[in-house]
């Protein structure tokens, strides 16, 4: 996970936040392949306090002002802190079950750089469209948070299982801990691993034609092409299995529209449409900027080939046995 790289910019002060882009216009140009093509290369950081949904207390409010954003990003600084120099809570029989503590946590200490207040930008009330029906079932199928006490594997979902991760995508949303993403390029491909759970997408940008309608991947199939300096990667064929939660609940028909601009040498614009009629009522557009890391991708260690299942299902077989008499 990313404690260290998190506790290593703690105490880093942070400035006021920068005024909007309009347009994304590049104060310099963006650098360039070998091939001629704009140079997306590297491991971008895409953790941000700003929150994908605007809170509704800010109502039609779409910025920050600039004393809001610093308020919002030295409060974060002193909570980092404060945390870091708490003392520590021991694990309760009955009570404090404990968890990870902010040191393993990695949510950023800036607002994204035009200062928004929701990372979703259309609808302009910076909110999720309402969910159809079908969609809420759907979200609420499985998963470690919708049992009281998980009795079998087909009780927990893909994430609780480690198969995907919850900001890895497609789309990526930033969330939690290990938030950096690495491109690389080839004339003829171009390739996204998440630091989270290590998935990867190897996306086609030749003309190489998609998938058959009846191949389902975790992460959908993905077509990418150049638009101007823009790659854009369009992807469907999501899997939707009957015993596994997916993205926010999303169906297999779900269409995803990204878009990679490298702003200039040190920030990757990523925006993204999603369009499920599904699931949500309308379509909806989140757009964020990754910044260039100087440091390596962290090894993700979750509990690949599910090593955890005793334990995650230790609390039924318990019950079970007292049930029993044992």
């Amino acid at each position: 996970m990313t404690g260290y790289r998190c506790v290593a910019r703690t105490l880093i002060l942070v400035g006021v936040g920068l005024v909007a882009i309009p347009g994304l216009m590049t104060a310099q140009e963006p650098p360039q392949t070998a091939w001629g093509a704009p140079d997306l290369q590297g491991v971008w950081d895409f953790r941000t306090l700003t929150p994908l949904q605007r809170p509704e207390s800010l109502g039609t409010q779409e910025f920050l002002t600039a004393e809001e954003a610093a308020n919002q990003e030295q409060a974060a600084v002193d909570r980092n802190q404060e945390l870091l120099l708490a003392p520590a809570r021991r694990t309760e029989a009955g009570g404090n079950l404990g968890a990870y503590n902010n040191f393993w946590m990695d949510r950023g200490t800036t607002t994204v750089d035009s200062r928004r207040t929701s990372l979703i930008t259309d609808p302009p009330d910076g909110r999720i469209p309402q969910v159809t029906d079908e969609g809420r079932e759907r979200s609420s199928r499985v998963g470690s948070f919708n049992v009281d006490v998980p009795e079998s594997y087909t009780d927990l979902s893909n994430a609780d299982r480690c198969i995907t991760g919850f900001n890895a995508g497609p789309p990526i949303t930033p969330g939690g801990y290990n938030q950096n993403v690495q491109v690389f390029q080839t004339p003829d491909h171009v390739a996204l691993m998440t630091e989270m759970v290590h998935t990867v997408r190897v996306i086609p940008i030749n003309d190489q034609p998609g998938l058959d309608d009846s191949v389902r991947q975790w992460s959908g199939d993905s077509r990418g092409y150049w638009d101007g300096d823009t790659l854009v990667v369009e992807s469907e064929n999501f899997l939707d299995h009957e015993a596994y939660s997916t993205w926010r609940g999303s169906s297999k028909d779900m269409k995803l529209v990204e878009r990679f601009t490298r702003l200039d040498a040190d920030t990757l614009v990523y925006e993204f449409t999603v369009t499920d009629p599904a699931t949500w009522e309308a379509s909806w557009t989140v757009q964020h900027e990754m910044k260039l890391n100087d440091l390596p991708m962290f090894e993700y260690a979750c509990h690949e080939g599910n090593y955890s299942m005793p334990q995650m299902l230790g609390g039924a077989r318990a019950l079970e046995a007292q049930e029993a008499g044992q």
